[in-house]
């Protein structure tokens, strides 16, 4: 009855014919459908919204979008009150992300906002950068990043170029509540305020990505295979790759025409192995040494190199990003008030990188925006160096505030020519990064809850992790818990607790007397809970990676066993 009611409150509204006949269908319809596209509203959460398009509140539309940017703009026009306000929008690849970027600029130019409007698709760390090189109060990007194809989303950035954080992204939301009807929203452009971002933009992006190098060694041997995967890197990253000097780079043509539809992928997120069987296939035909993935809105990287057996070896998220720290560090200048960060989530081996090095890391919430807050936070007194997290997203220096594909694609060629040159394979530099600090396996697992039902058991199973916390998992005592919901960390032999200084957030995490790192945590854009293993050895020598690995990877399978996810 409550989806029934919505529905037909949204008829009396101010909207289109075509939309209102569209919901009478839904009315008259299954009820299974109606209830899914109005059995609530599409969340503007703190970062945005993201959800599957079509009719209805729960839906991605113009009315919804039209809504978060409606709010977002009252929001600009409170908090700089006294400043001609001006606002940065691109888009993905995605169906009907065009559209709804010129939605947006639309409604922001008749509040009075000006608008920069990428032509075309770009891919989002150049929208970050607008926002900076422009001096924005804020952009938006339309995507869903690696969602399925029936997904849209909408990102929202504020001036330093990263996106919103307390207490704006607070402030948004309660602007976006707000409005209760769609009448409110200024659908009517204001072509005057709006200004277009062509191929300039890439070239200047282009430049400052290049200054991010640290070597340049040898590049031209280097044979390395991109795909964009459908997606909005092959804008960009082919010229950047090519003005930094590799002229033996191979594109997959299959995959380089931008398609909503991702045809032949069953999802274009480089953090599957099956995204990248293209590259991989093209890479053992040209002998590439590196493999490189983006997803569709080129701010995640995959990456797989050729191993010391001659074979192409898959690395995880925190293998690459541990490479990247460690390839900084070496290759900078070091000050005292230097720093890196990652994620609660991620692999405590880039803490342990730093370390050893004597610069600072910093742990933050899952999530680039509270990387970049730090960089805000930190802004002329202490230099941040770069940052990553598990998911396969990586930020060099501070010129572009989120997650850079483009950029970390660059740096990590450069890291592998350097490898290969000095080593014979970025494979040997990670083994001497391994017998220095430990050897880390992890591993992740996401379980997919889709509608009402799913977020209730979503809700269940981090209830009775709390109520009903497991004693020993894989054969190992849990000594410690940290809720960082509570904000508390609980040591569970002496029963003393003590305060996590992070934003609360919906996070479990479990550490065992062996020194493994088990976290729970339900995503804020997806409809899933995802469960992080990171398991650490020391090095034995004489054993072989392979056999090192696998006894760690048993482990985590026995986890997986005591937690019945398998």
């Amino acid at each position: 009855m409550q989806a029934r009611d919505r529905a037909e409150s949204w008829l009396s509204q101010p909207i289109d014919q075509e939309f209102k006949a569209s919901i009478q269908q839904l009315i008259d319809g299954p009820e299974t459908e109606l209830i899914e596209s109005f059995y609530k509203d599409l969340e503007f959460g703190t970062g945005g919204m993201r959800g599957v398009m079509g009719v209805g509140s729960n839906r991605v539309n113009k009315y919804t979008f039209g809504m978060a940017t409606q709010g977002f703009a009252n929001y600009l026009k409170k908090s700089f009150s006294n400043e001609t306000i001006r606002i940065a929008v691109a888009h993905d690849c995605r169906h009907h992300s065009k559209e709804f970027a010129q939605l947006v600029a639309d409604i922001m130019s008749a509040n009075g906002i000006e608008v920069l409007l990428f032509n075309e698709l770009r891919p989002t760390p150049q929208l970050s950068f607008a926002v900076r090189e422009h001096n924005c109060h804020g952009g938006v990007v339309i995507t869903a990043s690696h969602n399925p194809p029936e997904y849209n989303g909408y990102k929202v950035y504020w001036n330093d170029g990263a996106q919103v954080v307390a207490p704006h992204d607070a402030g948004i939301i309660e602007e976006v509540r707000s409005i209760d009807n769609l009448g409110d929203i200024k659908f009517e452009s204001n072509p005057a305020l709006i200004s277009r971002l062509g191929e300039e933009e890439d070239q200047r992006f282009i430049q400052k990505s290049l200054e991010q190098r640290k070597t340049k060694a040898s590049s031209s041997d280097l044979k390395v295979v991109l795909t964009s995967l459908h997606g909005t890197s092959i804008t960009t990253m082919p010229s950047l790759f090519a003005e930094a000097g590799y002229d033996n780079v191979h594109i997959v043509e299959e995959q380089a025409e931008p398609n909503g539809d991702f045809p032949t992928v069953k999802s274009p997120n480089p953090e599957e192995r099956e995204a990248l069987d293209m590259a991989l296939n093209l890479a053992d035909q040209v002998r590439a040494d590196v493999v490189i993935g983006t997803d569709p809105d080129s701010d995640r990287i995959g990456v797989a190199v050729r191993g010391n057996d001659g074979n192409m070896m898959l690395l995880n998220g925190n293998q690459t990003g541990v490479l990247l720290t460690d390839y900084l560090i070496r290759h900078t200048e070091l000050k005292p008030s230097d720093f890196i960060a990652y994620t609660i989530v991620s692999s405590d081996m880039f803490g342990a990188v730093a370390k050893a090095h004597n610069v600072d890391s910093m742990i933050c919430l899952t999530g680039f925006k509270h990387i970049a807050k730090l960089i805000r936070d930190y802004d002329g007194e202490r230099r941040f160096l770069g940052g990553g997290e598990e998911s396969y997203g990586y930020m060099v220096g501070d010129f572009v505030r989120d997650k850079d594909a483009l950029t970390s694609a660059l740096l990590f060629a450069d890291l592998a020519s350097e490898a290969v040159s000095e080593l014979g394979s970025v494979e040997e530099r990670l083994m001497q990064l391994y017998r220095k600090h430990g050897l880390y396996v992890e591993k992740l697992t996401s379980i997919t809850k889709k509608g009402i039902k799913g977020a209730e058991e979503i809700e269940q199973m981090m209830k009775d992790l709390r109520n009903n916390p497991p004693a020993s998992l894989g054969g190992e005592k849990i000594v410690s818990t940290a809720d960082i919901s509570t904000g508390i960390r609980t040591d569970l032999i002496t029963g003393e607790t003590e305060t996590i200084d992070l934003p609360k957030s919906n996070v479990l995490q479990f550490f065992t007397e062996a020194g493994s790192k088990i976290c729970a945590r339900p995503s804020g854009t997806e409809p899933k809970i995802k469960f992080y293993f990171s398991m650490r050895a020391e090095w034995v020598e004489g054993m072989s990676l392979e056999a090192q690995q696998k006894i760690l990877t048993d482990t985590i399978d026995r986890v997986g066993k005591d937690l019945n996810l398998v």
